[in-house]
């Protein structure tokens, strides 16, 4: 029967997987949910790093007298 998602296996350590187990305790969910959760806020994390950076980057070689004027913009 196939599955609605895809699903991954993971091994972890006991410690890490200790410490999930406590934070899916306390939040009332299961582990699959709370490692779910998880993967995705560190996803968010990682694009934010990746967007900081490219702004950073782009910061240095912005010049006022390239920029765009709000009126020919809109």
């Amino acid at each position: 029967m196939p599955v609605k998602n895809p699903r991954i296996n993971v091994v972890l350590e006991k410690p890490l997987y200790y410490r999930i187990e406590k934070l899916a305790n306390r939040d009332g969910v299961s582990l699959s949910l709370k490692v779910r959760d998880l993967v995705k806020q560190a996803l968010e994390t990682e694009e934010d790093l990746m967007l900081s950076t490219l702004a950073e980057k782009r910061e240095k070689t912005f010049t006022k007298g390239r920029a765009l004027k709000h009126e020919d913009v809109w």
